[in-house]
């Protein structure tokens, strides 16, 4: 199992930095994190169960808690906390970083939802 060495929350640009002991390195942004959560509230109890995360794009990283030697659990400062993201999980998400969030901009559009990122738009 591939763990990481290092894991470090650029507060600021909302960023998880993380180092695997595979090399692998990869940034994932806490907008990211918190609509890939693991948790049965995003995932649901099955296939075809997913609830779609709108509006996350200015959320925070409140508390990074270690869960065991496998994980951590993420609390995000919109509240959701109950995802438990084990180290095979976020490098599964830093691998296939630009595809899945290129489905996730795709659900976005098919559900009719524009994401706007507030940092980036001149009208805010």
């Amino acid at each position: 199992m591939t763990r990481p060495t290092e894991i470090k929350l650029h507060q600021r640009s909302r960023v998880l930095e993380l180092h695997f002991d595979d090399g692998f390195e990869c940034n994932l942004t806490c907008e990211y994190l918190r609509v890939h959560s693991p948790s049965a509230e995003v995932q649901g109890h099955g296939p075809g169960q997913e609830v779609l995360q709108l509006d996350k794009q200015d959320v925070g990283i409140d508390k990074i808690i270690p869960s065991g030697n496998y994980a951590i659990k993420i609390e995000f400062d919109d509240g959701h906390g109950s995802g438990i993201f084990t180290w095979t999980y976020l490098h599964g998400l830093g691998l296939n970083y630009e595809h899945n969030w290129q489905v996730y901009l795709d659900k976005l559009a098919a559900s009719g939802h524009k994401r706007v990122d507030k940092k980036n738009d001149p009208a805010q």
